[in-house]
């Protein structure tokens, strides 16, 4: 017997979550890092990187983002600075390795991106985009319902 349209929608979504998680692994360990290293070294590049913040925002602990700074520290793909303004926060800051590691993931990402992602036509990808961002806000707000 055949699943409903829901659970087998359900079903793939599970599928290609999944599929992503380990992609997002193999990405990671192309460069020598974890996952959980890669979205560290990725907020670290970016602008005003804050790790107690970093941490809220992903629902992990200080400790649990300091050890992953402290990791990627020894690696040498991140160097930390006391704050001139405060000598109590860290400033946090890529290393031209840790550069050279987020543009392997990058150019390995954007591979496959041109071919998996590529070879579909724009019309699907417009509806795949419209329907997954409209699914994601209804298990949004159903969530912060319940």
């Amino acid at each position: 017997m055949q699943p409903d349209p829901a659970h087998r929608a359900i079903a793939s979504l599970q599928r290609l979550s999944e599929v992503f998680t380990t992609r997002r692994q193999q990405l990671a360990g192309e460069a020598t890092i974890t996952e959980a290293q890669w979205r560290v070294l990725e907020e670290v590049s970016g602008e005003n990187f804050l790790p107690s913040m970093f941490a809220r925002q992903r629902a992990i602990t200080a400790a649990a983002v300091s050890r992953t700074l402290r990791q990627l520290s020894e690696m040498g793909f991140v160097k930390s600075t006391i704050g001139t303004d405060d000598g109590r926060q860290r400033l946090y800051q890529v290393t031209a390795k840790g550069q050279r590691a987020m543009q392997k993931i990058h150019q390995a990402r954007e591979d496959a991106v041109n071919s998996v992602w590529s070879t579909l036509s724009a019309r699907d990808l417009t509806t795949f985009a419209k329907l997954s961002e409209q699914l994601a806000e209804r298990l949004e707000e159903y969530a912060a319902r319940h």
